[in-house]
């Protein structure tokens, strides 16, 4: 899922979990996030500017996590995921509704 937003904008995390990846080392998604909430679920952020957390951290729902960048598209957007046991989910689902 892409969420517009600002350069410099705060990204936050979905839900309470551990940082188990924060880099640069996948291609294709820039700077990125991975949080593990559970034994089944993580949510990743990618084409950050800037991570705020490092592997190992604990984070709080609503903690922001980086700052968002663009894509490779010089878009200015957070590709945001869900995975449920490996599998991706559709991330809407864990969203609040839009007002």
């Amino acid at each position: 899922m892409l969420i517009g937003g600002q350069v410099g904008q705060a990204v936050v995390a979905a839900a309470d979990g551990e940082v188990v990846y924060s880099g640069n080392g996948l291609i294709g998604y820039g700077e990125l996030v991975i949080i593990k909430h559970s034994d089944r679920m993580l949510s990743a952020y990618a084409h950050n500017q800037q991570r705020l957390v490092a592997e190992g951290d604990r984070v709080r729902a609503g903690q922001p996590i980086a700052q968002m960048g663009l894509n490779e598209d010089n878009r200015e957007v957070l590709h945001f995921e869900i995975r449920r046991d490996g599998k991706p989910e559709d991330p809407a689902r864990y969203l609040p509704p839009k007002d």
